[in-house]
């Protein structure tokens, strides 16, 4: 048995689909069945009628993926999907065979296997970074083996939480961006999501220095940075307000948010939006801002969907996004504790 990443579009737009109907899908839109393709050349060939015109390299890129979820797969395998819309990965099982289904209208949506989704909200704030890493690879399918990655995925698919590895970690090689022409596409092969990789790293800096009711003082560094005026309850009995924040000389003009931070690597409940929407009303705030550090739960994030006029959410991916946007505004003694430096590079999607 051995575990597989399967991304789910490059913005993450075969996510629900797949996670809904029990599948786990390729892309490819343009490559014809491959239930006669039997062998690595059979999908060769096909993957060379299907999108004539491609550089040699990118064909046999394309063709391994596709050789991968036709071919190397197997029934009880794992596979892994990194969200693209929120900080959490799906994982499960390969329940069946390769598909082609002719019929499906999206043709994007032809190529795949069954999968039984045991988890689909294993916040990535619960992973260690050198499987995030892993995780972060830049293909669409590709094997995933260092470090112990199997047996702790299988544990977080159970648990929630990495265990760790048992063995000594393998050094990562440097992030890269270039395509690869490999007839087998495995982790160790494959370049690196540096954008993925660069805000993984960024969220476990921030989970190292603003542990608990630090975090409280990030959030305000970056509501400050956005003209707002804020007050920090602190730790103790807070009645579901963490922050409050105005705008004008003495923060009292609208809009006024209320803020709730949970920096936790568990998911928050509904119980939590339910007492920041009722804070709203006590206190005659405009808006609420809920920090999930590790995400919401299914019934949590169907709760703030309906009170979507009222209350937002950041999650561990868009807290970081929040610090990357007001980074430069941030006071010296925060850009000390977390230390970043902007890079330029040619965006290549992975999807």
């Amino acid at each position: 048995m051995t575990a597989w990443l399967v991304r789910a579009g490059s913005t993450g737009e075969r996510e629900q689909w797949a996670i809904a109907t029990g599948v786990t899908g390729a892309g490819y839109g343009d490559v014809d069945s491959l239930e006669d393709a039997d062998t690595r050349e059979k999908v060769l060939e096909k993957v060379e009628a299907g999108i004539p015109g491609q550089k040699v390299g990118a064909v046999r890129n394309f063709a391994a993926q596709l050789w991968a979820l036709r071919g190397r797969m197997e029934i009880g395998d794992l596979v892994v999907m990194p969200l693209k819309r929120s900080a959490t990965v799906a994982i499960g099982i390969i329940a069946g065979p390769y598909v082609y289904d002719s019929n499906e209208p999206d043709p994007e949506r032809r190529h795949f296997r069954k999968v039984s989704w045991e988890s689909t909200d294993v916040a990535r704030s619960r992973i260690s970074q050198d499987l995030l890493y892993s995780l972060g690879a830049f293909s669409t399918i590709c094997r995933v083996q260092r470090n112990d990655a199997e047996f702790r995925l299988r544990v977080a698919m159970k648990t929630g939480r990495d265990p760790g590895s048992r063995t000594e970690l393998k050094p990562a090689s440097a992030p890269q961006t270039a395509s690869l022409a490999v007839d087998e596409i495995d982790q160790e092969e494959v370049p690196v999501d540096i954008s993925r990789y660069a805000a993984d790293s960024i969220a476990s800096r921030i989970t190292e220095v603003y542990s608990g009711h630090k975090m409280e003082s990030l959030v305000s560094e970056i509501l400050k940075a956005d003209g707002f005026v804020c007050t920090e309850h602190g730790q103790g009995p807070d009645d579901g307000i963490d922050i409050v924040a105005g705008k004008g000389l003495l923060g009292l003009d609208s809009p006024r948010l209320i803020v709730q931070v949970k920096s936790q690597a568990s998911p928050v409940d509904s119980a939590t939006v339910s007492q920041l929407h009722g804070s709203l009303s006590i206190h005659k705030a405009d808006q609420g801002l809920l920090i999930a550090w590790g995400g919401l739960t299914p019934p949590a994030r169907k709760l703030v969907d309906s009170q979507r006029f009222a209350i937002r959410v950041w999650d561990a991916d868009e807290l970081v996004i929040q610090v990357q946007n007001h980074y430069s505004a941030f006071p010296a003694r925060v850009r000390q504790e977390l230390p970043l430096k902007q890079i330029w590079t040619l965006a290549d999607e992975a999807g």
